[in-house]
């Protein structure tokens, strides 16, 4: 099969598994106990838990988005269709 029919390339599929494992370290970082009716915690307002986690996730979410709409650098598919529809 020839590569030039695949709509990701190697590439795309590594931005995609980083963007991946940041939004899963983002997740990570979020959890942890929480507070019940017999004891408070006050981790559960920790900057880690209410700023740094939710960053990570978006930037994870945002390179995912990325690695998805970016285009291989040797796309001929589009030039091809390019010329067919001229024609």
């Amino acid at each position: 099969m020839d590569k030039s029919n695949f709509a990701f390339d190697r590439v795309n599929y590594i931005l995609l598994a980083a963007g991946m494992a940041v939004v899963i370290i983002g997740f990570l970082l979020m959890s942890g106990s929480g507070s019940n009716e017999t004891a408070y915690d006050p981790d559960i307002f920790s900057a880690r838990r209410i700023k740094v986690a939710p960053v990570l996730c978006l930037l994870g979410f945002v390179s995912m988005i990325y690695a998805v709409v970016r285009r291989p650098k040797g796309d001929n598919a589009t030039k091809q269709t390019d010329k067919e529809g001229e024609a």
